[in-house]
């Protein structure tokens, strides 16, 4: 999870940066949700929803993850839009995926992993039904899944 949420933090290179201290839409860019979050941010958490470790050629192994970033967008004050709210997490999405589907050539994440988001070659984003949201008068939540595969080794 560190690896991953270290790529999504990255500022350097020529992917949108994602926190807001460098411009990006998100507050929070941490691996593992916290017990208490902080409230009226919009953050992104790296967990995984599965991790199979697969062996092959007899004493190789690799670990492969399905990763799920948890994204809450907070919904602004009363007065304010709930459609630009979801527009605007819609914006910070599409630089999501963007950073996830990473550079041109490279999709092993900076060199933090054999392969992400190409066994299987999708990202899939769901989100929670934003009429609860709005009638709880509370964040946005969406999750983004896909997957990486490790570096293999001798097991």
């Amino acid at each position: 999870m560190t690896r991953e949420a270290a790529w999504l933090s990255v500022t350097n290179d020529t992917l949108p940066a994602l926190l807001s201290s460098a411009g990006g839409p998100f507050d929070v860019v941490q691996a593992y949700r916290p017990r208490t979050p902080r409230s009226r941010a919009a953050s992104l958490y790296v967990t995984r929803r599965n991790l199979k470790n697969e062996a092959f050629a007899n004493v190789r192994r690799m670990g492969s993850y399905l990763f799920q970033l948890q994204i809450v967008w907070p919904l602004s004050n009363s007065q304010g839009s709930a459609e630009q709210d979801q527009q605007n997490l819609d914006d910070a999405l599409e630089l999501v995926l963007q950073r996830v589907v990473g550079l041109p050539f490279d999709k092993t994440h900076g060199g933090r992993f054999l392969s992400v988001a190409e066994n299987p070659k999708w990202v899939e984003v769901e989100f929670a039904d934003p009429r609860e949201t709005l009638a709880a008068k509370v964040d946005f939540e969406c999750a983004v899944a896909y997957s990486a595969d490790d570096f293999d080794y001798t097991g």
